[in-house]
C-alpha cells in the first residue's frame, strides 16, 4: 500500500476519507466532475477481474496527483473485500490511496489519527463520504481546510442537507426519535464543532455532490449534480437478460423491517416479477441470505463492488427492482440509456419493527417518492 501522504514531501491538495466501497466511487464521480486528474493524466484500461491485494511498502505513484484517497477501512470482510477492489480502480486512475486499519483494535483510532494530523494541516480541501461518521467529526476538529466536500453516502445525504439546512444536531435517519446514550452525550462536542465546521462561512466554501434530491439547501452550500459519468465512461453497455434482478437491503440489519416480513415480500416481489437474482447488499448477515435463498429460489449473488458497476458492466435483468434504497437514485443515472427498467416496492407500514424509528415510514417513502426514472410498486402484485 502506498506510503503515508506527506513523506514523499508532496503534500496532498486533496485528502479524501471514505469507509465504504460507494463512498469511494462517489469521490471518483466527484473527482472526474471537477477534472482533478491522476498521475495517469488519462483513463487506463479496467484492472483485471481479481482483487490485487496492495502490498506493504507498494511505491508512492509519481509526484502530481491531485487527489489522495484515505480508507479509513471497516472491520466487515465484505466491506473490505469491495473497497479493495475500489481501490485498485483509484489507484489505475492515478490517484494516491492510503490504507488505514483504522479500525484494527483498541489503539488504533489514535493511531490512525496521529499518523493523520499534519495531512490534514496540509491539506487545502477535504472530501468525505459520511459527515455522520464520528471518525470523520473528529478528524474535522483537525483540519484548517478552507473547502469541505461532502460525496454521497446513500439515502443519508437527504438527511444531512436537511438537517444541515434546520440547524438541527447530526443524527442518522433510522436512529434519530430515540434517545441518546451515554456515548452520544461524550462525543456531542465533537458533533457540534463538525456541524459547524460543515456550516459555509466567509472563509468556509462546502459542497455536496449527489445523485440524491436535495429539496432544502443550506444557506451557501453548493450542490453539485452527480450523474455517474465516470461510471458510464468506464464501464459497459452491459448485455442485458430477459428476466428481472432484484436488490436486497440492509434495513434488517438496521433494525427498521421485521426479517419475516421482509423474507414474504422478497418471496411475493419475485414471484410477481420472475426474478431469478438477488443481489445482496454487502451488510446483509450471512444467515438472513442463506434462509432467503433457500425460502424464494433466489440466487444469491454477493457483489465485489457496488451495485452501480455492476450493473453497468452486465449481464443486468431488462427490470431491476428495488425497496427504497440509494440504488432507485442512481441505477437510473449509471444505466441511462440502456433501456434497464428499475421498478421500487414501497415498504408497508405492517413490516417495520416495534423499535423503528419514527420517522422511518416517511423517510422511506420520501426516497421513493423523490426518484426520477423508476416505476412505482405500490403493493406486491403480479406485473
Amino acid at each position: 500500500m502506498s506510503p503515508r501522504a506527506g513523506r514523499t514531501g508532496h503534500p496532498a491538495h486533496t485528502l479524501a476519507f471514505v469507509e465504504s466501497p460507494v463512498q469511494l466511487l462517489n469521490v471518483l464521480e466527484w473527482a472526474h466532475a471537477h477534472g482533478l486528474h491522476g498521475t495517469a493524466g488519462q483513463a487506463r484500461p479496467a484492472p483485471p477481474a481479481r482483487a490485487r491485494r496492495p502490498a506493504a511498502g507498494e511505491p508512492a505513484p509519481p509526484a502530481g496527483a491531485q487527489l489522495t484517497l484515505v480508507v479509513l477501512s471497516p472491520t466487515d470482510p465484505m466491506t473490505r473485500g469491495q473497497l479493495r477492489r475500489m481501490a485498485d480502480l483509484a489507484r489505475d486512475e492515478g490517484y494516491r490511496v492510503r490504507w488505514e486499519e483504522a479500525r484494527g483494535g483498541t489503539t488504533a483510532p489514535f493511531h490512525t489519527i496521529g499518523g493523520l494530523a499534519g495531512s490534514l494541516r496540509r491539506a487545502e480541501r477535504i472530501v468525505m463520504g459520511d459527515p455522520f461518521s464520528r471518525y470523520v467529526q473528529l478528524l474535522l476538529t483537525i483540519t484548517r481546510a478552507r473547502d469541505l466536500v461532502v460525496v454521497d453516502d446513500g439515502t443519508a445525504t437527504m438527511e444531512f442537507v436537511a438537517q444541515l439546512a434546520r440547524g438541527e444536531r447530526l443524527v442518522r435517519w433510522h436512529r434519530k426519535g430515540g434517545r441518546p446514550g451515554a456515548r452520544d452525550l461524550l462525543f456531542a462536542p465533537v458533533s457540534s464543532s463538525a456541524r459547524r465546521r460543515l456550516t459555509p462561512s466567509a472563509h468556509r466554501r462546502v459542497e455536496v455532490f449527489s445523485s440524491m434530491p436535495v429539496t432544502e439547501t443550506p444557506d451557501g452550500v453548493t450542490v453539485t449534480a452527480n450523474d455517474f459519468a465516470w461510471t458510464r465512461a468506464r464501464f459497459g453497455p452491459p448485455r442485458i437478460t430477459k428476466g428481472a434482478d432484484l436488490v436486497g437491503t440492509s434495513l434488517v440489519e438496521t433494525g427498521v423491517v421485521d426479517g419475516d416480513r421482509y423474507l414474504t415480500a422478497v418471496r411475493d416481489l419475485a414471484k410477481a416479477h420472475g426474478a431469478t437474482r438477488y443481489f445482496a447488499h454487502r451488510r446483509e448477515s450471512a444467515g438472513k441470505l442463506h434462509r432467503l435463498a433457500a425460502e424464494t429460489g433466489l440466487e444469491v449473488v454477493r457483489p465485489d463492488l457496488p451495485l452501480e458497476l455492476i450493473a453497468r458492466r452486465g449481464p443486468i435483468g431488462r427490470t431491476v427492482l428495488s425497496f427504497p434504497s440509494t440504488v432507485v437514485h442512481t441505477l437510473p443515472l449509471a444505466l441511462a440509456g440502456t433501456g434497464v427498467r428499475v421498478a421500487v416496492c414501497d415498504i408497508d407500514p405492517s413490516w417495520l419493527t416495534d423499535t423503528a424509528s419514527p420517522r422511518a415510514q416517511g423517510f422511506l417513502s420520501g426516497v421513493t417518492g423523490t426518484a426520477r426514472d423508476v416505476h412505482r410498486l405500490t403493493a406486491v402484485s403480479p406485473a
